[in-house]
């Protein structure tokens, strides 16, 4: 048995690339900022967590440029985005403020803002947030639910640095 304390830890670039060989699916976050514009980011890390309550998770980088509007928000929308988005998911994946395009989004009924054409969006309260490390993970409560998608639709994945469609296209099997 090799003595642990003689094994180096892993380098944060060992991790990312080991990491990067677990698919992901590609989700946006949006919300409607105090002066009414639209704040959107992309992210890779959302998850279910609870159906009682119904809770979803998602992380937040702590050195983000819009780490404040995020984590301070009371009402916020996670979008799954479809296989054909990818566009959208390089357009709102700057970690500093920029510009959205306000005609790539929608009011969900609880009027909070979603993507166009996704596969489904969750509309949440803000419910608990946990430091980990150099993210934030923020809970959120489901109060609105848009979707499931069409059969045979395909989300949007992030595998290997590249965005894949999920479920695969097995046509060739």
């Amino acid at each position: 048995m090799r003595d642990a304390q003689t094994k180096a830890l892993p380098t944060p670039a060992e991790f990312r690339k080991a990491m990067g060989h677990f698919p992901t699916g590609v989700c946006v976050v949006a919300l409607e900022a105090e002066a009414g514009e639209i704040l959107a980011m992309t992210i890779n890390s959302f998850v279910s967590v609870s159906l009682d309550p119904l809770l979803i998770c998602w992380s937040l980088h702590n050195s983000s440029g819009r780490f404040d509007l995020f984590a301070n928000a009371d009402r916020f929308t996670v979008s799954i985005l479809a296989a054909d988005q990818g566009e959208l998911a390089v357009a709102y994946a700057s970690r500093e403020l920029k510009a959205v395009r306000e005609h790539d989004f929608e009011l969900s009924p609880q009027g909070l803002p979603v993507l166009k054409g996704t596969l489904a969006s969750f509309e949440c309260d803000a419910f608990a947030q946990h430091e980990a490390g150099d993210h934030t993970m923020i809970l959120g409560r489901v109060v609105g639910l848009n979707g499931p998608p069409e059969a045979g639709a395909q989300a949007l994945g992030f595998y290997g640095g590249e965005f894949i469609p999920v479920p695969a296209d097995r046509s060739g099997d």
